[in-house]
């Protein structure tokens, strides 16, 4: 018999798995896809972007944010180093605070993880789906999967959530718990390529330009993100975007769609781009005004800058300040409508899941049923791009671990 099976055998599915082994644990973990660590492996574009060196508080969201300076409270990015470490896999620091393992494969991540795992006599079985999950009186836990059943003191949940359903993305432990009587925060999409109705979108498709985006919402924050944006023949793309489809998708739903501000040329000032203009006007030019914009801007954006002031047949000769001026404005504020996103399918992550007003953050454990677990995504905890949202993932397999 087992002493703790584990639902999921992602980021904090194998921490707890070693964990918990190294405990003298005999555990069972028990994955749906046919191999382990799917999500794990598309991570940091294949190089697995294993976690922020700062996993700073602010880098995190969730309706009971105490619960995360609880969770990580006793650890920091050495903790986690050091575990990796302890598995053989040594990690390197790159800019933003970012951490790789030093081969930069995701694929190492998985096949260390995996390795300590069956050292320790972790038994893996892929292939397998959990359908449901029973309390029973003698306070054993009754897991029931497609090739029967196994009853144990401790079952931890570590299925992920809604993201990325094509590397298994799935809700069943949000269903787990709400049948047994947890709370669960409605999920959006997040770290999310944006959609848009608007015209010219196959126009401006292709174009990457270094932006800043600025989102006002409802209550009167003012937020600002700053990087490359990827205009797309479906909406918008780009780190940056990804890094603010948080806060659209919070707007949305309140309302059918959102106006982003983009600035196509964040490192000048109106004052500058105005006078750089100014100053490359030949006088009684014949020169048409789209084709002397390409000095200046991606000539896939031209016509969205000008047609909207009416400017498209104006040649370089017949062009005044006031109409330069409506230039740069619109170069320095490009205002881009938001109508929705690409789904969980193009999303990172998920928000929402169990709430964590159910869950001592000490031990991962429910507070409504001694011996039940949750990690991870399934929580509703998210973080930013960057390796924020794995660190958590480790913690919350370490707390587990240690507690079952």
């Amino acid at each position: 018999m087992y002493d703790v099976i584990i639902i999921g055998a992602g980021a904090s599915g194998l921490v707890s798995a070693i964990v918990s082994a190294r405990r003298g644990k005999k555990v069972l973990l028990v994955e749906k896809n046919n191999k382990i660590g799917k999500k794990l492996l598309a991570t940091g574009n294949g190089k697995c972007n294993i976690a922020n060196q700062r996993p700073t508080l602010e880098r995190f969201y969730s309706q009971n944010p105490k619960f995360i300076a609880q969770v990580f409270e006793g650890y920091n990015y050495q903790s986690v180093k050091q575990f990796f470490k302890s598995i053989g896999l040594e990690l390197i620091e790159a800019k933003e605070g970012k951490a790789f393992p030093m081969s930069l494969q995701a694929s190492a991540v998985v096949e260390l993880l995996q390795c300590e795992c069956e050292q320790l006599g972790v038994k893996i079985l892929c292939d397998t789906e959990v359908k449901d999950v029973n309390t029973l009186k003698d306070g054993y836990k009754k897991v029931i999967h497609t090739l029967g059943y196994e009853k144990v003191k401790s079952v931890i949940i570590a299925t992920g959530h809604l993201s990325a359903p094509q590397l298994g993305g799935v809700d069943r432990g949000t269903i787990f718990a709400k049948k047994l009587g947890h709370n669960v925060i409605k999920p959006f999409p997040t770290l999310v390529q944006l959609t848009s109705s608007m015209k010219n979108l196959e126009r401006m498709a292709g174009v990457k330009v270094e932006s800043r985006v600025t989102l006002k919402t409802k209550n009167g924050r003012t937020i600002q993100k700053q990087g490359d944006v990827l205009f797309t023949s479906y909406g918008i793309s780009g780190l940056v975007i990804l890094d603010i489809s948080r806060f659209v998708m919070e707007e949305l739903i309140h309302k059918p769609t959102v106006t982003l501000e983009i600035d196509l040329m964040p490192k000048m000032s109106k004052e500058q781009l105005f006078s750089l203009m100014k100053k490359s006007l030949q006088k009684r030019s014949s020169k048409p005004l789209e084709v002397w914009m390409q000095g200046f801007i991606n000539k896939k954006l031209i016509r969205p800058i000008l047609e909207p002031l009416k400017l498209i047949k104006q040649t370089v000769g017949s062009i005044t300040s006031k109409e330069i001026e409506l230039i740069v404005q619109k170069i320095k504020c490009f205002k881009f409508e938001i109508d929705g996103s690409r789904g969980y399918k193009g999303a990172e992550v998920a928000t929402g899941g169990v709430d964590t007003r159910d869950i001592y953050p000490k031990t991962m454990e429910s507070k409504k049923h001694k011996g039940v677990y949750f990690t991870g995504e399934v929580l509703d905890v998210d973080g930013d791009r960057g390796g924020f949202n794995l660190y958590f993932a480790w913690v919350c397999g370490f707390r587990a671990g240690e507690a079952v």
